[in-house]
């Protein structure tokens, strides 16, 4: 992990764009370890098309870890004032040193993966990364901690960790104070515009309805 060699992209002062929360065009995806009255910094949607972007990607390779970026929006929320992202796309990681207990991105990577942001996503924001943890569970290590701090220090910049043996996934979003758990991962809400059946399938999130059953209400 010594070798770590992370490029930063330029400072911005990105404020959120005004928007309406997409409740009412998603499911909500729980995970329980959330409880309730979970408050975290923003609310998380994905659409279809990245959830299936990083579940494939994260099937790649089941003996290494594997990684990448999350771009989308970020957003606020026109009458609660509510902060939300929406992941829309998924930019797989390359030129990366991998192991089965370790993922280095490295100077080439970071590069290679902010110059496909700009060319192929200028009007989007840097919402978070993710990477998988081959049989060792949903959590963050306290260098993935460390590299979330340091190089995704925004609020609204989420973390994504992928199980894929045991299908599993969540993310780790900080709370308003900037508090962020390594072992508390939350759900998210799935973009379907009510039409579509959903794609999601890891094991540990449960539906509205399994979550109140879960809770005993």
């Amino acid at each position: 992990m010594s070798e770590q060699q992370i490029f930063l992209s330029p400072a911005n002062n990105l404020k959120p764009r005004r928007a309406r929360i997409p409740y009412k065009r998603a499911i909500r995806w729980h995970s329980p370890l959330e409880g309730e009255g979970a408050n975290t910094a923003v609310k998380v949607f994905v659409t279809p098309r990245a959830y299936v972007r990083f579940c494939a990607h994260a099937g790649s390779d089941l003996d290494n870890e594997v990684g990448g970026w999350l771009v989308g929006k970020w957003r606020i929320d026109q009458q609660s004032n509510e902060q939300f992202i929406v992941v829309e796309h998924v930019l797989p990681a390359r030129y990366t040193r991998q192991g089965g207990t370790f993922l280095t991105f490295t100077h080439d990577s970071q590069i290679d993966l902010y110059d496909e942001l700009q060319e192929r996503f200028p009007n989007r924001e840097l919402v978070g990364w993710y990477h998988t943890h081959p049989r060792m569970g949903v959590f963050l290590s306290e260098y993935d901690a460390w590299l979330h701090r340091n190089f995704f220090p925004d609020l609204y910049q989420v973390a994504l960790v992928i199980e894929p043996h045991s299908i599993t996934g969540g993310f780790f979003i900080r709370k308003p104070d900037g508090e962020l758990d390594r072992y508390h991962y939350y759900g998210f809400y799935e973009l379907n515009n009510c039409r579509k059946r959903s794609v999601v399938h890891w094991n540990n999130l449960l539906s509205e309805t399994e979550m109140l059953l879960y809770q005993g209400v």
